[in-house]
Formats: structure tokens, C-alpha cells, sequence
């Protein structure tokens, strides 16, 4: 099939080389760095007839979304589909749907997990749309997703709000590992911590892909030198503390991991300043000072 990829970055360009290889006419665009297409308009005209068009976007989300979907909007016509790869929330893929059926424009909601590992081992998939759109598309996604990871798991927004759930999941596993890393490497008895969880990948309940990137990441720099201790949040954690609060679902994992990255990211946090100024007036434990 022919597609447009609108967003060549590191997960963009590489999906588009692994459509190329099963035989998919992929035209490209990109505001920044080498492009088929040079504007979104060249790219529509370039997919020409017979339709449907099917242009894929995988830019940030965000204002580049909604800048992306709204000048599709006015260059797709009746029949024509967007599928929207990025982490979008999943509320704005909704209203997105909606704005565009008014056009006659179908909207397809892609979660894509994958990373940069996805061009060789493929691209896990979860998306949301009507069974019509999704059938536009389904060569795409057979190319894209390996056996087994490819999943239509409801309508226009579910593809969103699952991969949301998935990355809030994975919010926990990398916090889990990473505490259990510390714990070995601060115990004092020698334990290698390395060989330990490389041993954990065989065998072991814990293995997972995570735990088999982390013993990659520790065998190119076994005391993490160099490595600061900072993890931004991408939107997807937050989002997914607030579905459960929403909800009602119990998350204190999710949510511990979240707040564990908003403390990394400071410095100096007034949150443990207050923590530190209190354990020294009911415990008169010792509050280091700033300089």
C-alpha cells in the first residue's frame, strides 16, 4: 500500500524503512531533516488516486498534533484516514476522531511501543478506531507489528488510553529494577550486582526486555559514570495517575514511581526541605545545611 509519515525522528523514520521492507511506497515529511515531501501539502498530492489516503503521523503530542491533524483535515477529503502514532492523550484522540468524521476523514489512534529497537524486532500496536478504518490500514500494521503484537482493542481512544496503561506499567517495572539495582550495589557484601541480574534474565520470574536493556546499560558503564540521576516524565505516567484517581483503581505503584521522577528532577526539593526540617524537630536528627 502507499502511506504517508508525517515525523521522520528516531521511531518515524525507522517505521518507515521497516514498511519499505515489506514492499509498503512510503512518502515522507518532516519539517526538520531529509524528507520525501517537502510540505504536508506536496505529501497529500504525492498519494494521490485511487484513495484512500492513509497518512500516519508521528510527531510529538501536544500543539504538533494538533497543528498536524487540523491541516489534514483541510487536505484529506471523504474517506481518506489519519492514524495517530504519538502519545497523544487519549481524550484529544477522542475529540480528534469526532472533528474529523465530520469530514468524512477517518481517525485511527496507534499506540506504538518499540523504541528504536523496532525497526529489526517490530512495533507492539494498540489501536482505536471503527473496524472500516482500521481494514484501511491493516497492511500497515501486519508490516509494523510482529506475530502477536498487534492488537484493534476498541473504539476511536482505547489505542491511546491502553498504550497510556503500558507506559504507566512501565513507569513501574524501570522504577522496581532500578530499586532493586540500588539495593544490591548499597548492601556491602560485595554482590555483583551485574552477574546478579544478569542471571535474572535466564530462568528467573523478573526477566523481561527491560531488565535485559538494563544489563546492556550496566555492562557499557558498570558503576554508571557519567549517568545522572534525573528521569523526566513523559505525560503518559501523569495521565494514567489521573485516569486511576478518576477511576477510582487503586495505582500506589504507578503513582509511586510518577513522584519518584518528579523528585529526581529537583535538586534541591522544598518537598524534602520540609521532610528534613521536620525529622529535625520532632527527631533531632541532623538537617544538612546549603552553603
Amino acid at each position: 500500500m502507499r502511506i504517508g509519515m508525517v515525523g521522520l525522528g528516531r521511531m518515524g523514520a525507522n517505521m518507515a524503512e521497516r514498511l519499505r521492507r515489506h514492499g509498503h511506497e512510503v512518502v515522507g515529511y518532516d519539517r526538520q531533516g531529509e524528507r520525501d515531501a517537502t510540505s504536508l501539502d506536496e505529501l497529500v498530492t504525492r498519494l494521490g488516486d485511487p484513495g484512500p489516503r492513509v497518512v500516519w503521523s508521528m510527531v510529538p503530542a501536544g500543539s504538533p498534533t494538533e497543528e498536524t491533524v487540523d491541516a489534514l483535515a483541510d487536505l484529506l477529503g471523504p474517506g481518506d484516514l489519519v492514524i495517530d502514532g504519538g502519545n497523544a492523550n487519549w481524550t484529544d484522540s477522542v475529540r480528534r476522531g469526532e472533528t474529523l468524521a465530520t469530514r468524512g476523514i477517518g481517525f485511527v489512534d496507534a499506540g506504538t511501543s518499540g523504541g528504536v529497537w523496532g525497526l529489526d524486532n517490530g512495533y507492539c500496536l494498540m489501536v482505536g478506531g471503527t473496524d472500516q478504518d482500521v481494514a484501511k490500514a491493516q497492511p500497515a500494521f501486519d508490516a509494523l507489528a510482529p506475530e502477536g503484537g498487534f492488537a484493534h482493542v476498541g473504539p476511536v481512544g482505547t489505542g491511546h488510553f491502553t498504550k497510556m496503561v503500558h507506559n504507566g506499567i512501565e513507569y513501574g517495572l524501570m522504577q522496581a529494577y532500578a530499586e532493586g539495582y540500588a539495593i544490591l550495589d548499597a548492601s556491602g557484601l560485595g554482590i555483583d550486582a551485574l552477574a546478579a541480574m544478569g542471571a535474572w534474565r535466564q530462568g528467573s520470574v523478573v526477566r523481561s526486555w527491560l531488565l535485559d536493556l538494563l544489563v546492556a546499560a550496566l555492562e557499557r558503564t558498570p558503576r554508571l559514570e557519567g549517568v545522572r540521576g534525573v528521569a523526566a516524565d513523559s505525560g503518559e505516567g501523569r495521565w494514567s495517575v489521573n485516569e486511576a484517581v478518576r477511576l477510582g483503581v487503586a495505582a500506589p505503584v504507578i503513582s509511586a514511581a510518577l513522584f519518584a521522577r518528579f523528585t529526581s528532577q529537583a535538586r534541591d526539593s522544598t518537598t524534602m526541605k520540609v521532610i528534613a526540617a521536620l525529622r529535625g524537630e520532632f527527631g533531632g536528627h541532623a538537617v544538612e545545611m546549603a552553603e
